[in-house]
């Protein structure tokens, strides 16, 4: 009776909250998300946007005024500091105001009203000035990081929308920081922001000016860049373009179909060109040049191969490269994070599971991108990862570890639920590619094998009843609710899948934030949520996972702080972190239309079709060495389900709800 009453008030909550929130933000026609200025002042967030040199998290708002605030925190990953630890980026903020520089008819440009904010993968602010005698001036400012440059960019552009010709004034300016050398790894290193555009003239009615800003970051022996921002921008409008012409989501609802397409950005943008080669980073002012066994090889890297972009695949592949260089004939556990460009480490949590996330991540990586030269490159390391969980397996035969991804900020034991489910997806993996590659047909079977006894003992050993629900304890003696225990869903254990979801949207973990970490506590992590959207579509249960996906989606996307997943709160204040909007992206390639790699060339889906929806298509999936449209239509009562590559039908069938289809190229 309690957990009925629980989800009828989570139920009661949410459709509450749904409907009294007021959204800041609407999805234009374009696709990106707009901010219409108006009462809603002063208003503040921030927003992290990426390249291959370097990465931006722009403070902004608007003031009581109606003024434009900005304070861009620059990020250089390869410009290293000391000590070159986990957190040694050079890091400067630029609160300079480029518009104070201009001169409009003898004066500064004051009294600007913001009259609205565009997030498309650049940051677009439209202001107006009103000026004596009918004039008026419309600025747009275009703000976005280099693609392949160590800068920040931003494009403005001055429009005299008045009915009288107004004297414009605008200097070319350049400002140097030398930074101090005993704190750089390579000595000093120079910070160069500039104006572009140096210009006195009569602005007519209907007349338009351009000028431009940058900030640059460069080692001392580096030659400084000259900027052609139009040449910037287009290269940033076409990168954006390239995630959302891939991967595409079509469904009846907006709101998902465009938290997905921003999902693809913050995912793939994160990634940087270091001396250890491609290396996707969470970000967030903290986390660059550097992966994590759990950040990159767990939760994205098995996602690029469905997006198709190639610098995400390489970025993958380099981090799984990393990880197979500390492989130990005496099985000493793998480092949880590879840093300062590949050339240290971290470990400083002892063994997280990491072996597990390895294994799983790796596995799935190889499967989904369908590569038999890069997936033998990788067995060796499938191989190592998996005899290491093997080896780690304790009197209860679960994976015993130190710790698990949190790192000690909450409670793990000597065993965690979560290591042992990524070890069991990890087997199952391990037996479809080794098919695939001709690997010993005992190996294989030796596989099969200990994924059976891990699942049983999966269930013996957390299995349990937690604050009167018969799901998971996340470690022996746990008896307050935690929000992993939606792990055993994303890996296809249902055993206890009613009461585990009872559980996670019962008022004791569900919040207007999505899960806590733990009954009880404020803290909440977005992953957790993320990874619980996914298996509660896995398991079947589509419309609960719906109903929370849209209200998830609606909050993140077009809420108070936009447009991404978050990390957690209260750390980190909420910041973007990459990885998690991967795995916003795999709730609908895995959870949604519920693919599971079988191959190389392989694949079973259980496509999971809203009732309230008639259709959702997935097209462009780059996954397996092809490029495929999935479509889903309900018909009759059944669902039309139609495969398609190189414009041929491979697949048209009719199916029951819950029924999975087969796929081999």
């Amino acid at each position: 009776m309690r957990k009925r009453i629980y989800c009828l008030l989570s139920l009661l909550w949410i459709s509450c909250i749904s409907i009294s929130a007021a959204d800041r933000w609407t999805i234009n026609s374009a696709g990106g998300i707009t901010w219409q200025v108006n009462e809603k002042i002063p208003h503040e967030d921030h927003i992290e946007m990426s390249g291959l040199k370097v990465s931006t998290v722009l403070r902004y708002g608007v003031d009581a005024n109606g003024a434009f605030m900005l304070n861009r925190s620059m990020v250089w990953p390869m410009l290293r500091t000391i000590p070159n630890n986990t957190h040694a980026s050079l890091m400067r903020r630029f609160a300079w105001n480029v518009t104070d520089m201009v001169e409009v008819n003898g004066q500064s440009l004051l009294n600007e009203k913001v009259k609205d904010i565009t997030l498309n993968g650049t940051m677009v602010v439209q202001s107006e000035y009103l000026l004596p005698r009918k004039g008026k001036l419309e600025l747009t400012r275009i703000l976005f990081p280099s693609v392949a440059s160590p800068a920040f960019c931003e494009k403005y552009i001055l429009r005299n929308v008045g009915e009288s010709a107004v004297s414009v004034e605008i200097p070319s300016s350049r400002s140097v920081v030398e930074t101090d050398a005993a704190k750089g790894v390579d000595g000093s290193y120079k910070l160069v922001a500039t104006i572009a555009g140096q210009t006195a003239c009569q602005l007519q009615p209907g007349e338009a000016l351009s000028f431009s800003a940058t900030f640059a970051g460069y080692k001392k022996n580096e030659n400084e860049q000259v900027f052609d921002i139009d040449r910037e921008l287009k290269a940033r409008q076409s990168l954006i373009a390239g995630f959302w012409d891939n991967l595409i989501l079509e469904t009846p609802d907006p709101v998902i179909n465009t938290m997905f397409a921003f999902a693809k950005i913050r995912g793939a943008e994160s990634i940087y060109d270091t001396k250890g080669g491609l290396m996707h980073g969470p970000g967030g002012e903290s986390y660059y040049a550097a992966i994590w066994a759990n950040d990159q090889a767990e939760y994205i890297n098995p996602f690029f191969p469905y997006l198709g972009y190639e610098v995400g695949n390489r970025s993958a592949l380099c981090s799984y490269e990393h990880f197979a260089r500390f492989m130990n004939p005496e099985y000493k556990p793998l480092p949880s994070s590879i840093i300062a460009e590949g050339t240290d480490i971290w470990a400083g949590a002892g063994d997280r599971g990491d072996a597990a996330m390895v294994a799983y991540g790796a596995s799935r990586y190889a499967l989904s991108r369908g590569d038999k030269a890069e997936a033998e490159k990788l067995w060796p390391l499938i191989e190592w990862t998996l005899e290491y969980c093997r080896r780690n397996l304790n009197e209860g035969g679960v994976v015993a570890s130190d710790a698990d991804e949190l790192e000690g900020r909450f409670p793990a034991g000597k065993a965690n639920l979560c290591t042992s489910s990524l070890y069991y997806d990890a087997l199952r993996s391990a037996v479809y590619l080794g098919k695939d590659l001709g690997k010993p047909a005992s190996q294989l079977a030796g596989y099969t094998k200990q994924a059976e006894t891990l699942k049983k003992n999966i269930d013996r050993y957390f299995g349990g009843t937690v604050e009167g629900f018969n799901t998971y304890q996340y470690y022996e003696g746990n008896d307050v609710l935690r929000s992993w225990i939606c792990i055993p869903l994303t890996v296809g254990i249902y055993d206890r899948k009613d009461a585990t979801i009872q559980a996670l949207f019962s008022p004791r973990l569900w919040t207007e934030n999505g899960l806590l970490t733990q009954a009880g506590s404020e803290t909440f992590w977005d992953r957790s949520t993320l990874y619980a959207l996914r298996g509660v579509y896995a398991c079947g249960e589509t419309e609960k996972a719906t109903d929370y996906l849209k209200f998830y989606s609606n909050q993140r996307l077009l809420g108070e702080h936009v447009p991404y997943a978050i990390e957690a709160w209260p750390e980190g204040s909420q910041r973007h972190l990459s990885a998690e909007s991967g795995l916003y992206c795999r709730i609908i390639t895995e959870g949604m239309f519920g693919i599971r790699p079988t191959g190389l060339n392989s694949f079973v889906f259980t496509p999971r079709l809203p009732q309230e929806w008639d259709h959702m298509n997935l097209r462009k999936i780059c996954a397996f060495d092809k490029v495929f449209d999935i479509e889903v239509k309900r018909v009759d009562g059944k669902l039309q389900v139609v495969v398609a590559t190189d414009g041929k039908v491979i697949s048209n069938r009719k199916i029951r709800e819950g029924e999975n289809i087969r796929i081999k190229f």
